[in-house]
């Protein structure tokens, strides 16, 4: 079999079978086999998680062949998608019904079915992660069975199962919760670090959608605040950004220029702190409007390793600064810009933001770059101050360290217990990482 590998180009594995269902009935049959078989099977999506959650040496699903748009109900804005439609696909299969989905993160290449099982989110404290979007789904179970849940089927399952990781079964359809079709008004600026975190929790509640990115080693501040409006409401004047500018600032600047410089950094690091002085100058100022998918996501080319952990929205400032400290202590050059974003609680088990309102700090270094020192500094700062680390980005923890971040964790397992009690959905991340 040929080596399988995840988008960053990090994580391999060399799946037995790699096989391509069409139908929810042959997916619950090669469960049903691989059951019996006494070996393993692992759904993968777009492969955009940076850890080894994807990976298995058993069956691999693809799930490209059960996508699309199964049903649309429009007195309830909810739509049925098969679990292996991708996220950049959605908009506009919901465009001849005149919705949307609520909201989205930054990268749109991913599966519903994946983005929702490792906890995937946009920015916005008035709106949880694509989890809390759900209003059903369908698993195939560790036995072959296929069960439906929601609020009103096993909603002991449905209660844990919208950040499943992968662990509970196969996703192999997911009702969302649409909202009316609407545009983003979106005003891009740099301004000075030290304004932004002294304003952040006004921002952060004021704004629809609020974020900012700090390039280490400046004192700067990329923001970027998004306002909500009806599809013909856009304020007068603000039109959606010209071809030119589209190549320029999304294409040329943040991406083929961006990766040139880390090539380059990469090789010479001493000239990390000015090239990033130049980066936050390059990227200015600009004001446009568009459908809110065109505004949420962003195109990327340049091949990184990312970890992000939720912490309390109120630690923001402090984390940062410990940072930037660590950053200056260990004379480490960081060339990618720290990212972060806000999201509000939810309910869901093994959700990071479950049980409060959540910030989300990013971190990243080009695939070229040993990110490891940098890494495993920074998780030491994010766990001191209770961050939870998101399922599908680096880090370095284990089931004993879950335990005190997710209440719920212990119900997690009873439910897989009975769901998978073979394990025929395990891999070496979930034996790590669950009790």
């Amino acid at each position: 079999m040929s080596q399988w590998r995840n988008w960053a180009r990090d994580q391999r594995c060399t799946p037995s079978q790699v096989a391509r269902p069409a139908t929810v009935a042959e997916v619950s049959t090669l469960v049903e086999q691989a059951s019996e078989a006494g070996t393993t099977v692992k759904a993968v999506g777009a492969g955009h998680s940076f850890t080894d959650i994807a990976l298995t040496r058993g069956i691999q699903l693809r799930l490209d062949g059960i996508s699309g748009l199964l049903s649309v109900d429009r007195a309830t804005k909810q739509v049925t998608l098969g679990g292996g439609t991708r996220l950049f696909e959605i908009p506009h299969l919901l465009e001849p019904y005149s919705l949307a989905m609520e909201n989205l993160g930054d990268i749109d290449q991913q599966s519903i079915s994946g983005a929702i099982s490792t906890g995937t989110h946009g920015t916005g404290l008035k709106f949880g992660g694509i989890a809390t979007q759900v209003r059903a789904l369908t698993l195939v179970t560790g036995t072959g069975e296929v069960l439906h849940c929601s609020e009103s089927q096993h909603p002991e399952v449905f209660a844990v199962a919208r950040v499943g990781l992968g662990a509970l079964g196969i996703i192999t359809s997911v009702t969302l919760q649409c909202v009316d079709s609407f545009k983003l008004h979106a005003v891009e600026r740099a301004e000075p670090l030290a304004a932004v975190l002294t304003d952040l929790a006004e921002r952060n509640a004021s704004l629809d959608h609020f974020e900012f990115y700090w390039f280490p080693h400046t004192e700067v501040a990329l923001t970027k605040s998004n306002t909500r409006y009806a599809p013909d409401g856009l304020p007068s004047g603000v039109k959606p950004l010209s071809t030119r500018a589209h190549l320029v600032d999304d294409i040329l600047v943040s991406n083929t220029l961006f990766s040139a410089l880390c090539q380059v950094t990469a090789k010479v690091p001493r000239i990390i702190p000015r090239v990033n002085q130049i980066a936050s100058k390059l990227t200015g100022t600009r004001e446009f409007g568009d459908h809110s998918h065109k505004v949420l996501t962003t195109t990327r080319t340049v091949r990184f390793r990312e970890m992000e952990y939720a912490v309390p929205l109120d630690r923001i400032a402090d984390i940062l600064a410990e940072l930037d400290a660590m950053i200056k202590r260990r004379d480490l050059r960081i060339s990618f810009p720290v990212e972060v974003r806000s999201a509000a609680a939810d309910t869901i088990a093994l959700s990071t933001a479950s049980g409060r309102e959540s910030g989300y700090i990013a971190i990243h270094q080009h695939v070229n770059t040993a990110p490891f020192e940098y890494f495993k500094a920074a998780e030491e700062i994010f766990r001191s101050h209770g961050g939870r680390p998101h399922w599908g980005k680096w880090h370095f923890l284990q089931s004993n360290d879950f335990a005190d971040l997710y209440p719920d964790l212990e119900k997690f397992c009873r439910v897989r217990d009975v769901l998978d009690h073979k394990r025929v959905f395990s891999n070496a991340y979930l034996d790590r990482v669950l009790l």
